[in-house]
């Protein structure tokens, strides 16, 4: 059994900041994830992918973000339990949410903090016969490892963000690159775009459109070909070594989707002023809140959490008035732990 001030469910970019938040209110954390690590959808989908978003950042790396709040909510020592969901959340009769997970820990908080990005993730698989003889071999759902691209004949599906992204971030290192989309127009930034046909227009690149892939040919889990075909059933055989199809996430919000908040289309409503739920003393942020006006980004989740944070500060000491003030008025990070 464990006591808390606040619970927070997810260790991704905004779960890690609200640690930092409410540390510097010196208010106690415990952190719950599913993964066995933390750092969310940047470590477990995209850890060498760049994010040019982050205030003072140009450009950092998703890994080397996750670190950074890892060091920024480390002075507050909060307690993590990774490699489990809470699978119950019930309302004590002293005012305490309490919380049980898939290992059996038992946290009393007086506040829970939900940061669950959208909820338990895994991609959305190609219907391609024996494709899963193939993945974690030659098919790759996410890149952990950049370098290992390397050299290699690459097929990339996709038209969105993750796609483009991916296809321009591997030019510089692949042999060859093909962008497969069923379209002649992709769904990703307009820079993005931009840069992609850049890149195809120098032969960095080759447009494979509009195509969908077919099948795969290959052996003892080793790719040799990609098939595709257009919708009228014209076939090509791409020679290449991995497959990397962007098709999106599945999300599902699990156990969360019981616990009595008000969801719309799979997100929890809250207050747009405080990030609080239906629930009083269950809020949520980032990814998985939604509010009129709501625009999914890092650093809207990060203003979340600093939100969330003063609110919970004011049910967890009722009788206390909170004085606000600026990191640089309070000091460093260190000074400010309980």
């Amino acid at each position: 059994m464990h006591k808390t001030d606040v619970a927070i469910i997810g260790a991704g970019p905004v779960g890690l900041f609200a640690v930092f938040q409410c540390g510097m209110l010196r208010l106690s954390c415990h952190v719950i994830d599913a993964l066995d690590h933390i750092g969310g959808q940047c470590t477990a989908l995209y850890p060498e992918k760049p994010i040019y978003d982050i205030p003072a950042y140009p450009e950092i790396m998703a890994a080397d973000l996750i670190e950074k709040l890892r060091q920024q909510a480390a002075p507050f020592h909060p307690t993590y339990h990774l490699g489990q969901q809470v699978k119950g959340l019930q309302r004590t009769a002293d005012g305490y949410w309490q919380l049980q997970t898939s290992r059996g820990v038992e946290i009393m908080a007086k506040t829970v903090l939900i940061a669950a990005g959208c909820g338990a993730f895994g991609p959305n698989r190609p219907p391609l016969d024996g494709i899963e003889a193939y993945e974690g071999k030659s098919v790759f759902y996410m890149v952990q490892q950049r370098e290992a691209m390397r050299g290699k004949k690459i097929a990339i599906a996709g038209g969105g963000d993750s796609a483009l992204d991916w296809a321009i971030n591997l030019s510089d290192l692949a042999a060859k690159i093909y962008m497969i989309h069923r379209r002649d127009k992709f769904r990703g930034a307009p820079e993005s775009v931009a840069k992609l046909n850049q890149l195809a227009a120098v032969g960095k690149i080759e447009l494979v459109t509009p195509y969908q892939l077919s099948r795969l040919v290959g052996d003892g889990g080793q790719l040799r070909q990609v098939g595709v075909a257009t919708m009228d059933g014209q076939e090509r055989l791409l020679d290449a070594d991995v497959l990397l199809p962007f098709f999106g996430l599945s999300m599902e919000l699990g156990p969360i989707a019981d616990w009595g908040l008000q969801l719309d289309h799979k997100l929890i409503a809250v207050d747009a002023a405080t990030c609080q739920t239906n629930q009083p003393g269950i809020f949520a942020i980032g990814d998985i809140a939604h509010y009129a006006g709501k625009l999914k980004l890092i650093l809207c989740g990060f203003a979340e959490a600093a939100m969330a944070a003063h609110a919970a500060y004011k049910i967890i000491h009722p009788d206390v008035a909170l004085h606000f003030e600026y990191s640089t008025t309070k000091g460093a990070p260190g000074s400010q732990a309980a």
